[in-house]
């Protein structure tokens, strides 16, 4: 708990999961959480039916005012958003542009917290593209906002090492609870009166990261096995790896690097009852989970006892 005699008054946006460790951080430090602005209500599931995002379902659970604007630069939501007087604005994972007009309310400004080490992995995917690229290591800052995408200066920063097993999912998770802990060290540190001149970024070590799609998830046997193995790990969960053996398309969760086979060639599928490899341009990779199309993920062995890929 935050101790004060006048709570920080905080205007929060954000959408999805990732958001949701930050807003519980605010409402455990006793912050006054004037309203909660999320994205309206999407269709989602099979039956299409209006779905309210993870934050919406948090906020209303603790009795905050939600606000879902199509957009923030209709004149009528700049005023009422005024109307608030927040001290500080917290953006999280929102998924809508910030108008000028807004960030320049708070006294605070606006803060954001971004899942990766500013200037690098700028935008949509920082996340998955740290762990495709190879990096060693990520983390959450948070960052004055500015009009043009994640270039703000950056006040805190906490450093993880990305390890060998996490995947999109397991360093989604961690750097959410990472973020929540940055945001309440700069909130105590903004109480204190402590709060750092926030740093500028380097724009020699920025780096852009590029939406994923689905189509850049199908795997090219051409390429080396450790650069699969990371593209693999990184589409988990979404869009999660894909190849088309035999004539069927595959998702693949989860593989491992081993060497090679030799004689083999690139897409080469060497398998027994309990060991499914497929070679690639260096070294090879072992599949070790895997899911047919409408079927149900599951091992490799477990695949292997229906199927015989020795026939493709």
């Amino acid at each position: 708990m935050i101790k004060r005699n006048t709570p920080l008054r905080v205007l929060f946006a954000g959408t999805p999961e990732f958001a949701l460790p930050p807003l519980q951080a605010l409402i455990d430090a006793g912050c006054e959480i004037v309203a909660v602005l999320t994205q309206p209500d999407r269709p989602a599931g099979r039956g299409k039916k209006l779905r309210a995002s993870p934050v919406k379902q948090l906020a209303l659970e603790n009795g905050l005012q939600v606000l879902q604007p199509e957009s923030l630069k209709d004149t009528a939501w700049q005023e009422k958003l005024a109307e608030f007087q927040p001290d500080l604005m917290v953006v999280v994972a929102y998924g809508l542009m910030i108008p000028a007009h807004t960030l320049a309310l708070p006294r605070l400004g606006c803060w954001n917290i971004h899942a990766s080490l500013l200037p690098r992995w700028r935008g949509a995917a920082p996340i998955q593209r740290a762990i495709e690229a190879g990096d060693e290591q990520t983390g959450v800052c948070i960052m004055q906002m500015e009009l043009t995408l994640d270039t703000g200066p950056v006040y805190h920063c906490l450093t993880t090492a990305i390890g060998p097993l996490d995947t999109g999912g397991v360093l989604h998770d961690r750097l959410a609870e990472m973020g929540a802990e940055a945001l309440r060290d700069c909130i105590e540190m903004a109480i204190a009166g402590e709060l750092p001149r926030p740093v500028v970024q380097d724009e020699t070590g920025a780096i852009y990261a590029r939406k994923l799609t689905k189509a850049e998830a199908e795997l090219d046997w051409g390429q080396a096995a450790e650069v699969l193995q990371r593209r693999v790990r990184a589409f988990n969960p979404w869009p999660v790896a894909w190849c088309e053996l035999g004539g069927q398309r595959l998702r693949i969760w989860k593989a491992e690097v081993v060497d090679d086979i030799p004689g083999s060639k690139p897409g080469q599928v060497v398998a027994d009852r309990h060991s499914f490899i497929i070679c690639t341009e260096e070294k090879s990779l072992k599949i070790l989970e895997i899911q047919r199309a409408g079927g149900q993920r599951m091992t490799a062995e477990q695949f292997l006892n229906a199927h015989n890929p020795q026939n493709w």
